[in-house]
C-alpha cells in the first residue's frame, strides 16, 4: 500500500523497516480518541472555511461510521500504514475519495498523536480515580464493622502499641485519598489542546483552535508549538501516580501476606481470592496479595523507561516517544486489573479477632500505657521509662503478660504501684484513651469514617 508521505521517496520500505515502524499493534486502542480529535478538527476546518463546509460533513459522517464499524469489529488495521492515525484516514479517503485526504490540513501527526494521548490520559486518570474510589469505600466498610477489634501496631514489625484493625484500614484510606489526589491532577496535567501545534511551528491556515479545545472538553490551549508536540510529562505524571499507588497497594499486600501466615493468624483470606500448592495439598497461597507485590516492579520499570527515553530528546518532536504508549497502557491495564482484584480480597477476608487481641496483650503493647500511668502519678517520664522497662524484663523471666502480673509483683520493682494500674493497662482502655484527633479511640475512627464519606462525596 503506497505510504501517505511517500512523494519524496525512490523505493518502497523494506518489510523489516516496516513492521519495526509501525505504531498500530498497540496504539489502535487510540480509535476513539483519535476519531474523536478528527472530527473535531474537521468541524472547525469547515466553520473556518478552510475547506467546504458540506466537505466537513461529509468527513464528520463518514468518521463516525467508521467509530462504529470499529466497535462492532468489522475493520482490520493495516501494518502499512504505520500507525491509527493514518489507518483511519486511508479508511476515510477509500470511502469518500480525495475529500477525505483534506482531513489533514493544518495539522500533523505530531500535534495530533499529542492530542491523543492526552484525551487518553485524561479518561483513565478518571477512571483510575473511580476504582480507587471503590477501593477506599470498601476499606471504610470493613473499618466500621472493627472500630473495637483490638491488634498490635508495629515499629520496626515489632509489637510496640495496640490499635484497632479499624485504625490500621484507616492510614490506608489516607494513602489511597493521596492517590485519588494525584489522579485528579495527572488529568489537570494533561487538560492542555496541542492540536494546532503542526509539526512543531503552527500552520498558515486560520485555526480556531479555542473551538477545539471546548469540543474536545480541553480547558487550556497549548501556547509553544514546541512544547506542544514534545511534551510527554502528563504521561510520566499518570505513571508516577500510578508508581505511588502501587507502593501503597504492595505495602498493604505486605501485610497481607504476613497476616494471613500461620505465625500471625490475624486473617484468613477466602478461598475465591487464594491458590493451593500443586505438590503440597495443605497449602493456601496469598497468589493475588504477590502477585500485585509483584506487579509493582512492573509499574515502576515503565516509569523509568519512559523517562529515560524522554532524557535525551531535543526539541521537538522525534519517534522516541512513539515509547511513551506501551507503558501507560500496560501501567493503567495493571492498576485496573489490581484495584479490582484487590477490593473483592479485602472484601471477603475473614478478620480472627481473638488472634489479633491475644497478640497485643502477649506483646507487651500497652507498656507505654503503664509508664504513662506512672508519669500521672508524679513520676519522671525517664524514670518511669526505665521502671516499666525493668517491668518488662521481670515479665518474660515469669513468661507472663503485664496483665498477669500481681500487683505484690508491681511494687516490688516501684512502690508506686497500685490496684489502678490494672484498669489503665487494659487494651481496650489503651486505646479508647487515646481519644484525639488522627487517634485510635473508637470514637475518633468512627469521626474519621464519617469525614472520609464526606471527602469521596466531594470529590
Amino acid at each position: 500500500m503506497k505510504k501517505m508521505w511517500g512523494g519524496r521517496f525512490s523505493k518502497k520500505t523494506d518489510l523489516l523497516t516496516d513492521d519495526f515502524n509501525s505504531s498500530i499493534s498497540f496504539d489502535q486502542r487510540l480509535y476513539k480518541q483519535d476519531i474523536t480529535g478528527s472530527i473535531a478538527h474537521a468541524r472547525m476546518l469547515g466553520k473556518q472555511n478552510i475547506i467546504d463546509s458540506k466537505e466537513s460533513e461529509q468527513i464528520i459522517e463518514t468518521l463516525e461510521a467508521i467509530l462504529l464499524d470499529i466497535e462492532s469489529g468489522n475493520i482490520e488495521f493495516s501494518v502499512s500504514m504505520e500507525d491509527i492515525h493514518m489507518n483511519v484516514e486511508a479508511i476515510l479517503t477509500e470511502r469518500i475519495g480525495d475529500v477525505g485526504k483534506k482531513l489533514h490540513t493544518g495539522r500533523s501527526r505530531n500535534d495530533q498523536v499529542a492530542t491523543d494521548m492526552r484525551l487518553y490520559v485524561k479518561e483513565i486518570a478518571d477512571d483510575s480515580k473511580s476504582l480507587i474510589q471503590k477501593l477506599i469505600l470498601t476499606l471504610l466498610d470493613l473499618a466500621e464493622d472493627h472500630t473495637n477489634t483490638i491488634m498490635p501496631g508495629y515499629t520496626h514489625l515489632q509489637r510496640a502499641q495496640p490499635i484497632t484493625f479499624s485504625h490500621h484500614l484507616m492510614a490506608y484510606v489516607e494513602m489511597f485519598k493521596r492517590d485519588m489526589i494525584r489522579m485528579t491532577q495527572v488529568k489537570a496535567m494533561a487538560d492542555t489542546l496541542p492540536l494546532g501545534s503542526g509539526a512543531l511551528a503552527t500552520t498558515t491556515y486560520p485555526l480556531d483552535r479555542e473551538m477545539v479545545a471546548t469540543e474536545l472538553d480541553f480547558s487550556h490551549v497549548s501556547l509553544n508549538s514546541l512544547d506542544g508536540v514534545s511534551d510527554r510529562d502528563f504521561c510520566l505524571d499518570f505513571l508516577e501516580a500510578a508508581s505511588v499507588l502501587m507502593m501503597h497497594l504492595s505495602r498493604f499486600s505486605e501485610e497481607i501476606i504476613l497476616w494471613c501466615s500461620s505465625e500471625f493468624n490475624f486473617i484468613t483470606l477466602d478461598d475465591a481470592f487464594s491458590t493451593g500448592s500443586s505438590i503440597m495439598p495443605q497449602k493456601k497461597n496469598p497468589d493475588i496479595a504477590e502477585l500485585v507485590r509483584g506487579k509493582t516492579g512492573r509499574v515502576y520499570g515503565n516509569l523509568m523507561g519512559l523517562l529515560t527515553t524522554m532524557k535525551g530528546i531535543p526539541l521537538a518532536y522525534n519517534k522516541d516517544m512513539q515509547e511513551d504508549k506501551e507503558p501507560v497502557f500496560d501501567t493503567y491495564d495493571t492498576i485496573k486489573i489490581c484495584l479490582i482484584t484487590f477490593a473483592k480480597m479485602i472484601k471477603t477476608l475473614t478478620v480472627n479477632k481473638d488472634t489479633m487481641k491475644k497478640a497485643a496483650a502477649g506483646g507487651f503493647s500497652n507498656a507505654t500505657d503503664a509508664a504513662d500511668w506512672l508519669v500521672k502519678h508524679g513520676v519522671a517520664f525517664r524514670d518511669a521509662h526505665e521502671i516499666i522497662g525493668k517491668l518488662v524484663f521481670f515479665a518474660l523471666e515469669q513468661q507472663k503478660s503485664l496483665d498477669e502480673l500481681t500487683i505484690d509483683e508491681y511494687k516490688s520493682v516501684s512502690s508506686v504501684f497500685d490496684e489502678s494500674i490494672f484498669a489503665a493497662i487494659d487494651l481496650n482502655v489503651c486505646v479508647n484513651q487515646r481519644n484525639i484527633i488522627g487517634g485510635p479511640a473508637e470514637e475518633q475512627v468512627r469521626k474519621a469514617i464519617a469525614l472520609n464519606h464526606q471527602w469521596l462525596a466531594q470529590n
